[in-house]
């Protein structure tokens, strides 16, 4: 039963070829190309209306320098929404529900953020570990948490991710069984927890898109505290 239960997190594998790839691939070819004609379509509108939004609300709180980021937290968020929604259809593989592929985005990223700190206020990030006034014997004990905090950080971010739509998914998988199950015994049991499914499921959406967002904005935050 437990294996039946995590067996949906392993990725499968056809020809020696982990399917995986092809799940983080996917996502990139459902948005709609370029378009030259004058005119957008609907789809092409909405895309852009979404990415423009997202765009001013992460970056205008921030520093005319981290606006470089622009193209590359857009585009990662794109992609993490993407790949959250598709993995809620039936018969698909989520990437983001594995540890090593958030930790694999979290880190270089975050990592860049301190990198650009370090290049371009040496002083002010050194700062940070240990604050104005702080008495003498806790200098010590101060460097250490803040050292602590800062390293945590991309662990926090793959960890936040992965942990939230895991649970989603065990959750919708645990009570879709049961649905099924408990049929034969109870047609009307049976329909309150379809109805209660439904309602996990709406709520599923609105995690897999709060989790891409909650990941891009605390790399801007991150991001912020460095330019």
């Amino acid at each position: 039963m437990t294996m039946d239960l995590f067996s949906q997190f392993a990725s499968s594998t056809s020809l020696g070829i982990p399917l995986i790839l092809l799940a983080m691939l996917i996502p990139w070819l459902l948005f709609p190309p370029h378009s030259t004609r004058w005119v957008n379509n609907r789809l092409l509108t909405s895309q852009n209306w979404f990415l423009t939004t997202f765009t001013k609300q992460i970056f205008l709180p921030l520093n005319p320098p981290a606006h470089k980021w622009a193209f590359l937290l857009t585009s990662l968020m794109a992609f993490l929404l993407s790949m959250n929604l598709l993995g809620l259809l039936p018969y698909t593989f989520t990437p983001t529900t594995q540890l090593s592929i958030n930790l694999g985005l979290a880190l270089p990223l975050w990592l860049a953020t301190v990198l650009v700190g370090f290049r371009n206020q040496f002083n002010h990030s050194l700062a940070h570990f240990l604050p104005e006034g702080t008495p003498t014997p806790l200098i010590p004990v101060l460097i250490l948490i803040e050292t602590i905090s800062l390293f945590i950080r991309p662990l926090a971010l793959g960890v936040r991710l992965t942990a939230n739509l895991t649970a989603g998914h065990l959750l919708i998988h645990l009570i879709s069984s049961a649905v099924s199950a408990i049929f034969s015994l109870s047609p009307t049991a049976s329909m309150l927890t379809f109805a209660v499914l439904v309602l996990l499921t709406i709520l599923e959406i609105a995690v897999a898109m709060i989790q891409a967002y909650v990941f891009v904005l605390l790399l801007s935050l991150y991001l912020q505290e460095n330019t």
